[in-house]
């Protein structure tokens, strides 16, 4: 057997990156289908869109495999590098949405007639103390649960079965999150075409959704893999990043919140005093 001289390990061939590029290209192409109102646009789409799943199921499959075994401690300390750098990532992908946004409200062009929110859509402006405020608390409530499993795993004691509670209850009030989110979007009389405002809203509001979608997958894979004992041994950097990901949205919600379902329904003005 050869010694390994090194803490990494070289990854087997894997055609999972070849059928995923293919699947995203179809995917892509499909898409197009779909706006330019081909009558086979949402078959391609709808299997294009499973086949992706299948892959992307497959391959973090293999990964997961990996790091029962596999995985030393110099990897899990370059995977949690490597999470990190995706939030800043997501951090910036954010930032550029909400400059649009401050861009906007603190100084509202002529086009706008100075104002913000614009004046025809000012009785068009969601309550923040309706749904908005519901899941400022569900949120908080989830951040509170979700660091509730964190503190039970890294205990010297493996506590299995408080821990799958406290992150059962985190998914079903992401769960809860998503559904009144939804019922927002079906109530509002307000449109994404709606101007800048519209578009700014939805784009930030949105994309905030998309990614407690996307922290719930993770969350519900964490689960699973805890109760098959994967984090037995102490190392739970799948479930970590979870939990960094899950705490890097609500913090997103809660500027979202403040500042464009708060502040931003409140009547701005812009006086221009020319000599």
């Amino acid at each position: 057997m050869k010694k390994n001289f090194h803490p990494f390990h070289i990854l087997k061939p894997s055609i999972w990156p070849f059928f995923l590029a293919f699947s995203l290209g179809w995917l892509a192409f499909s898409l197009v289908l779909v706006m330019h109102g081909y009558k086979k646009g949402n078959i391609n789409l709808i299997s294009s869109f499973v086949v992706t799943i299948m892959v992307l199921y497959s391959w973090w499959g293999d990964v997961i495999t990996e790091s029962l075994s596999e995985h030393t401690a110099k990897i899990r300390e370059n995977l949690r590098l490597g999470m990190i750098y995706f939030i800043i990532s997501e951090v910036m992908f954010f930032f550029g949405f909400f400059w649009a946004f401050f861009h906007s409200s603190l100084i509202p062009s002529v086009e706008l007639l100075c104002e913000w929110p614009p004046v025809d859509l000012q009785s068009h402006i969601i309550d923040p103390m309706g749904i908005p405020l519901a899941n400022t608390a569900i949120l908080l409530a989830s951040s509170v649960s979700v660091t509730w499993a964190h503190r039970l795993l890294v205990r010297p004691l493996y506590v299995k079965d408080e821990a799958s509670l406290a992150l059962f209850i985190t998914i079903l009030l992401a769960f809860l999150f998503l559904v009144l989110q939804v019922l927002e979007y079906k109530n509002a009389n307000l449109y994404i075409s709606d101007g800048i405002y519209g578009s700014c809203f939805y784009m930030l509001t949105g994309f905030h959704g998309f990614h407690v979608f996307v922290g719930t997958i993770m969350l519900i894979v964490s689960l699973i893999r805890l109760l098959l004992d994967h984090f037995a041994d102490g190392t739970y950097v799948g479930l970590e990043s979870a939990i960094w990901y899950w705490h890097f949205v609500d913090v997103v919600w809660l500027i979202l919140f403040c500042f464009v379902y708060v502040w931003g329904n409140q009547n701005h003005n812009v006086i221009f005093i020319v000599n």
